[in-house]
């Protein structure tokens, strides 16, 4: 099965919002064909496009599309950019007092009342800003999603994390982050661009993945397991494992050696850091989600 991508507008909050909506071709031409599919919204990063993180991610999750499991979204953020939850952003959607929140809720919502997706099954994942997105969406609105996954993003420090409300409805979250990336240090403290344009203080990869356990109400000690390599080369891949019976699981997959990328074999550019031939993050974030 083929997919058929096209550009949509959504008008909300005063302002026209631009996206990619990639879906089966089987469901075409009638948008009532769609009815019962999952959703699953995919968030670019700083400075990139809806397309852009399509094309960032080899366009490795249109293959849900391509299956017929999902429909497949890929919005753009206003002027290339996400309010997301940090405190000390100066994107342009923070000055103009962009609500993303609320674009995203409109979207779900036109998404599932018109077209007919299964709101049970709205999935949300973001890259960079497009996963702090994801970490704001969480907080302020779990009841509209089954699931997120969050790369290269961890949860805001409590000096840089917006005095949002939040909402404690726990949610089935996988995470993955590279331990040499450049912009979001794996270790937790300063994001920025190479050193300029200080984005605030964020909390280690370890300590985010804890965050949402504990948001989960898990309370048992996580398991580690470091992957077998699939190419035979020294194993990258470890596994932190948040379960407890009853309660959404929480898992974080760290790339030793990984930047500030999407995890998959596609060749990304020198200056965001290494990739890795190990770990595929669309298929993972498939199969976390039941979409494989």
């Amino acid at each position: 099965m083929s997919v058929l991508s096209s550009r949509a507008t959504v008008h909300v909050g005063g302002r026209d919002r631009t996206l990619t909506l990639v879906r089966p071709d089987a469901a075409a031409p009638a948008p009532k064909n769609w009815r019962g599919r999952a959703l699953l919204i995919v968030l670019h990063g700083s400075n990139q496009t809806g397309e852009g993180v399509r094309a960032f991610s080899a366009e490795g999750f249109d293959r849900f599309a391509e299956s017929g499991a999902a429909v497949v979204v890929y919005p753009d953020g206003v002027a290339r950019h996400w309010n997301d939850a940090r405190a000390s952003i100066d994107f342009t959607t923070r000055k103009l007092g962009v609500d993303d929140v609320e674009f995203l809720a409109a979207l779900i919502e036109r998404l599932a009342r018109i077209d007919g997706i299964d709101r049970t099954r709205v999935y949300l994942a973001g890259f960079s800003n497009g996963g702090a997105m994801t970490i704001r969406m969480i907080l302020q609105r779990p009841e509209l999603l089954a699931g997120a996954a969050i790369i290269a993003a961890t949860v805001p420090a409590p000096e840089n994390l917006l005095p949002i409300a939040a909402h404690s409805r726990p949610l089935p979250v996988v995470l993955f982050h590279g331990t040499s990336d450049p912009l979001v240090p794996y270790q937790g403290g300063m994001a920025s661009l190479w050193g300029l344009k200080p984005r605030g203080m964020g909390l280690s990869a370890q300590s985010t993945a804890a965050f949402f356990a504990q948001r989960n109400g898990i309370t048992a000690e996580p398991s580690r397991e470091l992957l077998p390599s699939v190419t035979g080369s020294e194993p990258t891949i470890e596994v932190t494992d948040y379960r407890e019976p009853g309660r959404p699981e929480v898992r974080l997959y760290t790339v030793r050696g990984g930047g500030h990328v999407i995890p998959s074999p596609h060749r990304a550019l020198a200056v965001m850091g290494h990739s890795t031939r190990e770990l595929v993050a669309a298929d993972v974030i498939g199969e976390f989600f039941g979409l494989v």
